[in-house]
């Protein structure tokens, strides 16, 4: 395990308070989502890794060979690549809590890391997660707090595929919230308040 194994941006939170893992979209770096991850969760240690593999150039956590296509081997060695990064940093830091924030790639990678570790994150975000796959999940995600967010026009995660995951997860014992826009595939206000109430409720042992 390595705190380095990624490019990183971290931002201090509360000495031992929660520590937040948030991860980018395509084509984003790990500047894009710190604000949010601070103004949502406030208390918390913000740490935000940079996708190790490019897209022409666009950050990326895992390789696609189409939009929607995954390379599996590549996922499998993203997420145990990650998985590794995290425990790492958990292991240092030794927080209160550990949460979990990613948008569309990044919430795709999160959702990996959510099947592959169901223990690490306390409480995950994930917005516009496209999984395309029957996920196994190695263990239970009972006591889990996980909020799906997503556009129903959304023209890269398909609601059906949404709402699939969301069963899912409901099937291995997560708490599961879905927050629906009406829009596409960008990020709506609504969405943003949902996951700051998720964070305050967990924060609160709601």
């Amino acid at each position: 395990m390595s705190k380095d194994a990624y490019t990183y941006k971290s931002l201090p939170g509360s000495p031992g308070g929660p520590l937040l893992f948030v991860f980018h979209g395509t084509g984003g770096d790990e500047n894009q989502l710190v604000s949010l991850g601070h103004d949502l969760a406030p208390q918390a240690t913000i740490v935000s890794p940079r996708g190790d593999v490019s897209e022409y150039g666009a950050a990326r956590f895992f390789r696609r060979t189409s939009e929607g296509v995954y390379d599996m081997d590549d996922l499998a060695r993203a997420t145990g690549k990650m998985a590794d990064f995290v425990k790492a940093h958990v292991e240092a830091a030794k927080p209160s809590a550990v949460y979990g924030l990613g948008y569309s790639n990044g919430a795709n990678i999160l959702a990996a890391l959510v099947f592959e570790a169901p223990e690490l994150f306390d409480a995950s975000v994930l917005m516009h997660p496209l999984i395309p796959f029957e996920p196994e999940v190695k263990g239970s995600l009972a006591g889990r707090h996980i909020l799906l967010t997503t556009g129903k026009r959304d023209p890269i995660c398909p609601p059906n595929l949404t709402a699939r995951l969301e069963a899912y997860l409901r099937a291995n014992g997560a708490d599961v919230t879905v927050e629906w826009h009406e829009g596409g595939h960008e990020v709506r206000p609504n969405e943003i308040e949902a996951a700051r109430r998720l964070f305050a409720g967990v924060a609160q042992g709601v």
